[in-house]
């Protein structure tokens, strides 16, 4: 199983989509190695620099409808790739949300007061933040603060999850 902690990275915008995530002229590379330089290459977003805000980040907090757009599983692989393996916003589009379980990582839902909490309270701060897929936890942290949140996933998302992806859950189960 990936590891689903680790320093945050926070991106305050609305719909964020999969070419900004990945951008489509690089869809013909071959391996998801080749995708990692390119991971939010055209990301606009006021005071964002790709290559120095990404760079040791675990989890990404955002706002609604992130992943909206194509339909490509480059997007979840660009950010897999970058050691990205937990987003965490108020809603997904319905295909993003899939591929990232599918890829055996975790997409978290909040309410909307809950990730303006988490905005106003650790945006701008050294902030880090540990997935407890069994007990429905997530674990934020920065250097003056720390708090459990609660959150729910599906039974058989957190099983895709466990088990690496679509792939590995076939592979014991089928």
């Amino acid at each position: 199983m990936k590891e689903f902690s680790g320093k945050v990275l926070f991106l305050d915008r609305n719909d964020i989509n999969t070419d900004e995530l990945i951008p489509a002229k690089y869809l013909t590379e071959i391996t998801k190695e080749a995708l990692k330089p390119y991971l939010l290459e055209d990301l606009t977003l006021t005071g964002f620099n790709t290559k120095d805000d990404i760079m040791d980040k675990a989890v990404i907090v955002t706002r609604a409808n992130f992943g909206c757009g194509s339909s490509r599983e480059h997007a979840p692989w660009a950010l897999e790739v970058n050691g990205i393996n937990v987003v965490i916003a108020e809603s997904f589009a319905r295909i993003f949300r899939q591929n990232m379980y599918n890829c055996g990582m975790v997409v978290i839902e909040l309410p909307k007061d809950k990730i303006q909490y988490l905005f106003e309270n650790y945006s701008g701060k050294d902030t880090s933040i540990t997935i407890d897929l069994e007990k429905d936890k997530i674990i934020v942290s920065s250097l003056d603060k720390s708090e459990e949140l609660d959150f729910k996933v599906g039974e058989f998302d957190k099983t895709l999850v466990k088990e690496g992806g679509w792939v590995g859950y076939a592979d014991k189960n089928y």
